[in-house]
C-alpha cells in the first residue's frame, strides 16, 4: 500500500515501516560516529523500549557499548489493511540492526504494568541473559490498571489548585489563542501519580530483585522533565509534576533496596523534546517551537538520541558525575540556560497567529512530530508501494 501519515489533532493514527526504519538507522549512526560508552552495562533491559528517550535507550546500550538488549513495550503489529504503531516498527528496525551487529535483542510485547509481563520478562532474562546490569524505565501511557485491584487510573494534564489559563498553539488550524483549563481534583491528582508516578518503577524492580535477576551494580534510571517557567503552570506545578515528585520518591525507595547488591537508582531530567506524550500538553508545541528556533540558532539543539547517548557517557557512566540536590543526573541545562529561557518568554508575549511561524521553528516541531510515526523522513519515496507487515 501507499502509507500517507493520516494525523488526528495531537496524534498520528498510522505509521511509515521504511520511514521508522530510516530514523532508527539515523540515530544509530549517530551513537557508531561517537565512539564506544567505557564500562556501560553490557546486559540491559529497557521498560517502554519502543519510542522516544527509551528507544534511544536502547540503541544508545546496543551499539554505544555493545549490550545485549531486551525490550518491554506495548504496540500494535501491522495487517495487509492496517499499518502497525510506529514503536513496532521502531522495535522491529533496531532488533534487526542489532542481530546484524551480532548482538542479543529481544521484545517482550505487552501490558508493562502487568504482574503477567513482569513474570515474562523475567522467565526471559534468566533464560537468555542470566541477569542484568541496568534497568532503564522509561514507560509512558495515558491509563494504568492496578495489578493487585484490577482497578483502571487514568491520568490527566491540570494545573493544580486554580484554573490557569495561558496561550497554546492549535496545531490542526495553526491558531495560536489562549485556553483556560480548570483545576484537577484530588482524585485526578492521585490517578495521575498512579499512572505516572515511580510505584510501577518500585515494582518492576521489587519484582527483578526478589527475582535474583539484577546483576552485582546493577544501576536504574527513570526519565523526569521539569522545564522552565513558562511550563510549570501545566506541568512543573500541575498534575505531572505531582507525579514527577513520587518518582523521586520512588528513586531513593529503590536506591535503599538496591545497597545490598551494591546497585544505584537514579532519576535524569531531560529536556523537552517532541513526543506523542508532549505533543499532548497544550502549551508545548508552541514552548517547542519557540525554543528549537533559539537552541538550533545557538548550536545547542538536541533530540532524544543526543540527550540519551550523553547521559550515558557523562552521568550513568562517568566517575563521579554531577548530581543534583535530589541526586538526579541533569541533562537539561541547554534547554534551562537563563539567555535562552528569557529569549522564549519575551517571544511567548509576541506570538501570535499571524507571526508564530516567523519567530518560532514551526516548521522544525513539524517535522520531528511527523518523524515519530517514520513521515516527513529524508531519502524516503511517500509514493511507493510498502508492505505494511513487518516482523518483530
Amino acid at each position: 500500500m501507499i502509507i500517507q501519515p493520516k494525523v488526528r489533532g495531537f496524534i498520528c493514527t498510522n505509521a511509515h515501516p521504511t520511514g521508522c526504519a530510516a530514523e532508527v538507522q539515523r540515530q544509530i549512526d549517530y551513537v557508531r560516529a561517537q565512539g564506544p560508552i567505557s564500562a556501560a552495562g553490557r546486559k540491559v533491559l529497557v521498560i517502554g523500549a519502543s519510542t522516544g528517550y527509551g528507544l534511544a535507550s536502547r540503541i544508545s546500550a546496543a551499539f554505544g557499548s555493545g549490550a545485549a538488549t531486551l525490550g518491554v513495550f506495548l504496540e500494535k503489529p501491522g495487517s495487509a489493511t492496517r499499518t502497525a504503531s510506529a514503536g513496532y516498527y521502531n522495535s522491529a528496525a533496531l532488533q534487526a540492526a542489532a542481530r546484524g551487529a551480532g548482538l542479543y535483542a529481544e521484545a517482550i510485547n505487552g501490558d508493562a504494568f502487568s504482574d503477567e509481563i513482569k513474570a515474562q520478562t523475567i522467565a526471559k532474562i534468566r533464560a537468555d541473559m542470566g541477569q542484568v546490569d541496568l534497568v532503564v524505565y522509561s514507560l509512558a501511557a495515558p491509563r494504568r490498571s492496578d495489578p493487585h485491584t484490577g482497578q483502571v487510573y487514568q491520568s490527566c494534564l491540570k494545573p493544580i489548585g486554580a484554573a490557569v489559563t495561558r496561550k497554546t498553539l492549535d496545531t490542526n488550524k495553526n491558531l495560536v489563542h489562549e485556553v483556560t483549563i480548570e483545576p484537577a481534583t484530588e482524585e485526578e491528582i492521585a490517578s495521575t501519580v498512579k499512572v505516572m508516578g515511580g510505584e510501577d518503577w518500585e515494582l518492576w524492580m521489587d519484582a527483578l530483585l526478589d527475582a535474583e535477576v539484577l546483576a552485582q551494580g546493577c544501576k536504574t534510571v527513570a526519565y523526569t522533565y521539569i522545564g522552565g517557567e513558562i511550563t510549570w503552570p501545566l506541568y512543573g506545578h500541575a498534575t505531572i509534576g505531582r507525579a514527577k515528585e513520587d518518582l523521586d520518591r520512588a528513586a531513593h525507595s529503590i536506591d535503599r533496596r538496591l545497597v545490598d547488591i551494591d546497585g544505584a537508582a537514579r532519576v535524569a531530567v531531560l529536556k523537552a523534546v517532541v513526543t506523542q506524550a508532549s505533543s499532548a500538553i497544550p502549551i508545548m508545541p508552541l514552548y517547542l517551537s519557540l525554543l528549537f528556533r533559539l537552541m538550533k540558532e545557538r548550536g545547542v539543539h538536541e533530540g532524544c538520541i543526543e540527550q540519551i547517548y550523553g547521559l550515558f557517557k557523562d552521568g550513568l557512566y562517568a566517575a563521579d558525575a554531577p548530581l543534583d540536590e535530589m541526586r538526579r543526573y541533569r541533562c537539561d541545562g541547554k534547554e534551562l540556560d537563563a539567555g535562552i529561557q528569557d529569549e522564549v518568554a519575551r517571544l511567548w508575549e509576541q506570538a501570535t497567529t499571524e507571526n508564530f511561524q516567523q519567530i518560532a521553528d514551526y516548521q522544525g516541531y513539524r517535522d520531528d512530530f511527523l518523524r515519530l510515526f517514520g513521515f516527513a523522513v529524508p531519502g524516503i519515496d511517500y509514493g511507493a508501494e510498502v508492505s505494511p507487515l513487518v516482523e518483530l
